[in-house]
């Protein structure tokens, strides 16, 4: 943990100012340390990550992907622009609008938009529920401008009205209360801050959707032996779902069908690569504890009752919503 970080941080519980002890510092990184509020609380802060939350919580799931599959989505590491490129039309912001202010990427999982976002001239945090955190500071422990917390998006360790902008692309409908979130983004962003999402869309027949008919069988299946099953299966999934994915109309059936990953239409990744997505996104599907797509119309009204204007929805796949707080 860098100590730029303390100007900004607070503590989740009662908003008060943290005071910190040192145990480990290296080269300008707090390795390990503690910090403390006057309400009683204390955090620890374990290898150069505060800690915010137990270690045990609803998004398990993910930090046990994500220190699996560390690396798949780093543009940097699979040689590809797709994370880049899906960051900026999500966003619609630009490197020179970033320039110098502070960034929240809420539910930063292992970095991939994060390895983005700290490119420029920004301070950029990412922040995570799961241990997932670990896996991105083991990506991106050397860009000085990055910095990482484990908290829960609920309960955000920031001072009122201290972030310039926040980011938080296909993680709500993984939480508990999907709308809660914006009232914690409105608590911390600056007056024009501007804010940025993209949600799982909830349409007529959403819910019908072969992943959410499946979910519930699988809701008790420890997270490695769904991960271990989905590996056994997939040469045979794979397959099949390459030739029938590409299909005219069968295709599109059997994509809303099958609760399979497989990119077939994606020219940049090798077939390797598109091999290992597969796995990893299918697990994705399959093992998070909540998936809740949402309506334009009640995240729209929630953005709106949480003082946020110039809403407009972006045209990507998703429900890509960004906004500024009055």
């Amino acid at each position: 943990m860098k100590r730029k970080l303390l100007d900004i941080l607070a503590c989740p519980v009662c908003e008060g100012y943290l005071r910190i002890t040192v145990s480990d510092e290296q080269n300008g990184e707090i390795r390990s340390g503690t910090l403390l509020c006057s309400c009683g609380k204390r955090y620890e802060i374990i290898q150069g990550i505060p800690r915010f939350v137990s270690v045990e919580n609803y998004a398990d799931s993910f930090g046990f992907q994500w220190n699996r599959f560390r690396l798949e989505q780093i543009d940097t590491s699979n040689q590809t622009n797709l994370s880049e490129r899906r960051f900026w039309n999500e966003t619609d912001w630009n490197s020179e609008y970033m320039r110098g202010k502070w960034i929240l990427d809420a539910g930063c999982g292992a970095g991939r938009f994060l390895e983005i976002a700290s490119r420029g001239e920004a301070q950029v945090i990412g922040l995570d529920l799961s241990d997932a955190v670990d896996a991105a500071m083991e990506t991106l422990n050397s860009r000085d401008n990055v910095h990482l917390v484990q908290a829960s998006i609920y309960e955000l360790p920031f001072k009122k009205e201290r972030l310039d902008a926040i980011y938080c692309i296909g993680v709500i409908q993984h939480t508990p209360e999907p709308l809660k979130v914006f009232h914690s983004f409105a608590r911390v962003l600056k007056k024009g801050g501007r804010l940025a999402v993209t949600i799982y869309e909830k349409k007529r027949f959403t819910l019908l959707n072969g992943k959410y008919l499946i979910r519930p069988f699988l809701r008790n299946v420890p997270r490695d032996r769904l991960l271990d099953g989905l590996k056994l299966i997939m040469p045979i999934l794979f397959a099949i779902t390459t030739v029938v994915f590409k299909l005219p109309l069968a295709g599109k059936i059997a994509r809303f069908i099958l609760p399979v990953a497989n990119y077939v239409d994606n020219k940049e990744l090798t077939r390797a690569q598109r091999y290992q997505w597969a796995i990893m996104d299918t697990f994705d599907m399959l093992s998070p504890a909540f998936d809740q797509p949402q309506t334009e119309k009640t995240v729209f009204a929630t953005m709106t009752t949480c003082h946020f204007t110039e809403i407009r929805r972006l045209p990507n796949p998703g429900l890509n919503l960004v906004g500024k707080k009055l």
